[in-house]
């Protein structure tokens, strides 16, 4: 197994998907990252979303309503599971944008678990938190 090719492919994934969303919405382009039963947690919504119409629901909300300032992603770390078919990937960010007329920067971390299918790499699962400041 490749770790290094298979590491390369997963983060080109990642920072295409995040593209799609922060450089303008693509909805057909971001749909194709997303695995048809993928599940997300965040914090300004209950519960969970379900599903890939549920999952782009959510990050096109935000796309569309927000102004997308700047993206940075840090500290990728890369983890390979099931002779290289599943990986979790986090990493930390930071957005700055405005909403409701509101500028706004958040530093927060994301995880996600990645599933091969075919050649491809979908996202099956995604939680991503604000970073708790710490006094």
């Amino acid at each position: 197994m490749d770790t290094e090719t298979i590491t390369t492919d997963i983060l080109a994934t990642i920072r295409d998907m995040n593209r799609a969303w922060t450089t303008g919405w693509h909805d057909e382009e971001f749909r194709q990252y997303i695995h048809k039963d993928a599940v997300a947690i965040v914090p300004s919504v209950p519960g969970r979303l379900e599903g890939l119409n549920a999952y782009v629901a959510g990050w096109r909300g935000f796309a569309l309503t927000a102004t997308i300032h700047s993206w940075q992603e840090s500290d990728h770390k890369v983890e390979i599971f099931a002779g290289g078919r599943c990986s979790v990937v986090t990493y930390f960010f930071t957005i700055d944008f405005t909403l409701g007329g509101v500028r706004q920067t958040m530093r927060g971390r994301d995880m996600f678990f990645l599933v091969k299918e075919g050649k491809t790499w979908l996202v099956a699962a995604d939680q991503f938190s604000p970073e708790p400041t710490v006094s």
